[in-house]
């Protein structure tokens, strides 16, 4: 005998549907030009870890865009919980996507927008603790633009890095910003382990604010520094890391990197805390 499988749903904007039935607008700014921002969640046992983070996190990307963010906190877990218990998920990956709904041609967004709030969830899938990368030569991030303080639902450096790695034979990329430092992979910080301390390239040089990232430094196991490419080959130990893995990097350009599993487990300790 098999087992039922839930159908897929979705929380759009207020309300609980199939996602076969999640209808949004062809004019939605989100999908025409990529005007919104996102979350990627882990959800542990029916709770979502550091759901504060991730919120406050979407309010300053809101802020700096001029998004109206619909829902409180609560707010937000109540939609959270309907969603996983209608999906039947207990351990799952959550996003969430705000756009600024629907408007007219052209870039200048209309006065009075009505934003699109999506939330979707799937089974979640870890992630292999190992990883190969490459150092991206493709394209760079760019410390001097906004976006790259924000998770922007534009995504096309990272997608164009991610090919390129492909292309080559590794996992992930290495991007390094305008002046040639290594700042972050695809979708991930980098955590760099010199002198028995862990190092992660400054927010000001186009490292995204990650939550882990975020813990790891407000606890002392991390501190900022700028990281030559390099430094990456010297260290003791190199992990890329998100609010759905911590991945030690063991492979750089087709080089073997030094590895140290006891450092790496002491981060996913920080990452696998449940709130």
């Amino acid at each position: 005998m098999g087992f039922a499988v839930a159908e897929p749903f979705a929380w759009l904007n207020g309300a609980l549907c199939p996602v076969d039935r999640a209808l949004i607008s062809p004019a939605d700014r989100g999908f025409t030009l990529g005007d919104g921002i996102f979350e990627t969640i882990r959800v542990a046992n029916g709770a979502p870890r550091h759901l504060p983070l991730h919120l406050a996190r979407l309010r300053q990307g809101a802020d700096q865009l001029g998004l109206a963010v619909p829902l409180s906190g609560a707010q937000f877990q109540t939609a959270i919980s309907a969603l996983l218990a209608a999906s039947a998920l207990q351990n799952a990956t959550l996003r969430i996507t705000l756009t600024r709904g629907a408007g007219p041609r052209g870039l200048l967004p209309p006065a009075n927008p009505t934003p699109t709030l999506l939330i979707t969830c799937a089974p979640f899938i870890a992630a292999a603790p190992e990883i190969s990368a490459i150092i991206c030569q493709s394209t760079r991030r760019n410390e001097f633009s906004p976006l790259s303080h924000i998770k922007s639902l534009n995504y096309l450096d990272s997608i164009i890095a991610r090919r390129e790695a492909a292309a080559r034979g590794a996992e992930d990329a290495i991007m390094l910003n305008t002046k040639g430092d290594a700042v972050a992979a695809s979708a991930a910080n980098l955590f760099v382990l010199q002198n028995g301390s862990w190092a992660t390239p400054p927010v000001r040089d186009g490292a995204l604010a990650g939550t882990l990232r975020a813990r790891l430094l407000a606890c002392g196991l991390a501190h900022e520094a700028p990281l030559p490419p390099e430094s990456l080959f010297s260290a003791a130990c190199v992990c890329l890391g998100n609010a759905l893995s911590v991945r030690m990097l063991t492979m750089l350009d087709g080089q073997a990197l030094q590895t140290n599993a006891a450092a790496a487990q002491a981060l996913r300790l920080v990452w696998e805390a449940a709130r």
